[in-house]
């Protein structure tokens, strides 16, 4: 969606008519607090913990994992990621690479249909040839369905993982019944953490043949924290911030450092929550799923802010896409376009929309910077030596890097940069 700056009549402050949150986005982070699913997950649980036995668990966890896909997805949602499931399976148990590598395409391509085909038939192809790019748009509004399959990133991307992994000679999962439950793991389908299976399977089984009453209550706990994090945190600094992005130009500087904060809490405790309320549900069941968040805002460089923030994806991306093109072997220029890469990747899986992909650049651009930069001569050295030195200072530079960057990844670039320069404004342009 195109972004334009107009000029209100009647105010005549500067407003931005642009990006929004595709509304299939703002439903699907709601998931959790909707009264079918707490109205269901509830006997489910009680159920899974009283029931002795692990394969009426595991067809339980199944069922409930059928339903939660098919009640949220609908049909359309539902058929691809049978299909893609069913060759994911098949391809890695026949051993066969070349039907492995042919899966692992399957899988790539599929999330570019589905997720990206109005994006790069409209924005990428459309802006070189605009009678191709709207012939393909035409056909591809007339081919996919309304909104793009649930969760079709986290499911691609923890399929592509598999394959990859078999690929290298790890063991498939044999047992249909398994692979399917680590396909549609109901509590981390939708917003994550990524799942890898050889930590999944074994927690997995541990949690059918054991119930554990502590595990049980801190899941408990971890749930109702990241319901906390998401209505009372995150929602509260969503109202600011919707409620003041037009007016951004009106406040005085401390209101608009104070906008700045809030939107970068409000990314954050919403991912947050929303991570701790699945992690929470997989201890109920016994099963462990990987940390997502480890303080991100407590970094003190980019490097490590990327190893606190969303690190089921970063390791996925650092994994499968940023060491196979090189990683930081080869110069602080390689190093800087591998990230670059990387991180681009990062930010389109976010969403089709040319902001994430500037955002993920800036990030990419700020990774390989990190990690070179100390090499860059006399003034590289020093200012290492300085932030060593003053971690309060480095740990500023990191948060005021990482908060810019979230303007990046909620608005087009030029309201972005507007609002950058506002913040260093006095109260009146």
């Amino acid at each position: 969606m195109r972004s334009s700056k107009r000029q209100d009549k009647n105010t005549g402050r500067i407003c931005f008519s642009s990006f929004r949150a595709p509304a299939s986005e703002k439903t699907r982070t709601l998931i959790f607090n909707t009264y079918w699913f707490i109205c269901a997950v509830v006997p489910y649980l009680v159920l899974y913990v009283l029931v002795p036995s692990a394969r009426v668990r595991l067809l339980m966890l199944l069922l409930f994992c059928a339903l939660f896909h098919a009640h949220f997805a609908g049909p359309s949602g539902v058929l691809p990621i049978i299909v893609l499931a069913t060759i994911t399976y098949l391809c890695a148990r026949s051993g066969s690479r070349l039907a492995i590598k042919g899966a692992i395409v399957v899988c790539v391509l599929a999330l570019a249909f589905y997720k990206y085909a109005f994006f790069i038939s409209a924005e990428v192809i459309g802006a070189g040839f605009s009678g191709q790019g709207k012939a393909l748009s035409d056909y591809a509004a007339s081919t996919l369905p309304a909104l793009p399959p649930l969760a079709i990133s986290f499911f691609t991307f923890e399929f592509v993982h598999y394959l990859y992994e078999v690929l290298k000679g790890g063991k498939p999962i044999t047992s249909p019944l398994r692979f399917a439950a680590f396909a549609i793991f109901f509590p981390s389908l939708v917003a994550g953490p990524i799942k890898r299976y050889q930590q999944f399977l074994p927690s997995l089984e541990s949690g059918l043949h054991n119930t554990d009453l502590r595990r049980c209550a801190s899941g408990l706990v971890l749930v109702a924290v990241g319901f906390f994090k998401k209505l009372v945190i995150a929602d509260n600094c969503t109202r600011f911030t919707e409620a003041y992005r037009d007016q951004f130009v009106e406040l005085d500087p401390a209101m608009r450092w104070l906008f700045l904060v809030l939107l970068s809490f409000r990314i954050y405790m919403d991912f947050a929550g929303y991570s701790d309320i699945a992690i929470g549900l997989a201890r109920i069941m016994g099963v462990d799923l990987p940390a997502n968040f480890n303080w991100p805002y407590l970094a003190r460089n980019i490097k490590d802010f990327w190893q606190r923030w969303h690190m089921s994806l970063s390791a996925w991306i650092r994994d499968y896409v940023y060491i196979p093109l090189g990683g930081n072997r080869g110069g602080l220029a390689k190093t800087i376009l591998n990230a670059g890469i990387a991180f681009a990747l990062c930010g389109l899986w976010h969403g089709p929309h040319w902001n994430f992909v500037v955002w993920g650049l800036y990030h990419g651009l700020g990774f390989g910077i990190c990690l070179g930069y100390r090499h860059l001569g006399f003034v590289g050295a020093r200012l290492y030596r300085l932030f060593q030195t003053v971690p309060l200072l480095s740990w500023l530079v990191t948060y005021l890097f990482v908060a810019f960057g979230w303007l990046i990844f909620f608005y087009p670039p030029e309201e972005a940069l507007f609002k950058m320069v506002l913040l260093f404004k006095g109260a009146s342009l």
